[in-house]
């Protein structure tokens, strides 16, 4: 890596985060990613942002507060499924690649092509072989990448063992997040070293001066979440771009239209 900090990191012991705190900086930097996603737009930028990490380590989460306040055909996410039996006969790289960004667009991949050296390695869906071609191939392939004119910025999300464990759990008992539990992520808690190895060989193998890894301690989900926005609007320039000032036109006169009367199922108002 070329960090010197070593992995893990949880991040400190802080106090919490009150609500209203987060909710104002996130705020501050939600409209700071407005201004970015219209500078993305002017200049016909291309950028790519990988969210990687454990299970439970809070990726979601970010990409969330990243995206509710900007548009989705600017800053797109491309959270893919299980690669179907055709999709298994192509190139490794190739799913992923239909969705690489045009000019002006953010792509974000909650997980990516760094399956194979996580999951797919730890759980044996690939052979040590695959592995081995991905880690030769994969920095090179990110070299293409940036010097195709895309920016690729990369994000690996680190938690605990201990915060994990209580994410899962809270997952277990509350009827809003069960969904989010999956057989694959009870593996990954027993797991654990497992993948600690995996996620060391591969930040060690493809955390390159063109395309570095960069470590969010995520115990804090608050400070996690304004830490990692913060640091990628710190990743790309921008400045405001040119546009009209905007002004709410006057509605047009009626000219005698009135509303029919309609035999129309209103929904209960319960509430």
């Amino acid at each position: 890596m070329t960090a010197a900090t070593a992995v893990p990191i949880t991040g400190g012991h802080a106090p919490k985060m009150k609500r209203k705190q987060f909710e104002k900086e996130l705020e501050k930097l939600q409209i700071e990613l407005v201004r970015l996603q219209e500078w993305v737009k002017y200049k016909g930028l291309k950028i790519i942002v990988i969210f990687e990490g454990r299970d439970a380590a809070g990726k979601g989460g970010v990409i969330k507060r990243i995206t509710e306040r900007v548009s989705p055909r600017v800053f797109r996410v491309a959270a893919l499924p299980a690669p179907s039996e055709r999709e298994k006969t192509q190139l490794y790289m190739q799913r992923y690649m239909q969705h690489f960004p045009a000019a002006g667009e953010v792509v974000i991949f909650d997980r990516s092509w760094y399956n194979r050296a996580l999951v797919e390695r730890v759980m044996g869906f690939c052979t040590e072989n695959q592995v081995e071609n991905f880690f030769r191939l994969c920095p090179e392939m990110e070299k293409a990448i940036v010097d195709g004119g895309i920016q690729l910025i990369k994000y690996w999300f680190e938690v605990s063992q201990k915060e994990q464990t209580r994410r899962f759990e809270a997952r277990i008992h509350d009827g809003r997040k069960i969904w989010k539990l999956s057989p694959m992520d009870l593996e990954s808690h027993r797991r654990w070293f497992d993948y600690s190895r995996a996620r060391d060989e591969m930040l060690a193998a493809t955390d390159t001066d063109f395309a570095p890894w960069y470590i969010v301690p995520a115990d804090d989900k608050r400070r996690a979440r304004l830490n990692c926005m913060a640091h990628l609007l710190s990743r790309i320039p921008y400045k405001d771009a040119p546009h009209e000032k905007q002004k709410l036109p006057k509605r047009q006169k009626a000219k005698g239209y009135v509303e029919p009367a309609r035999r129309l199922k209103v929904i209960p108002q319960k509430y």
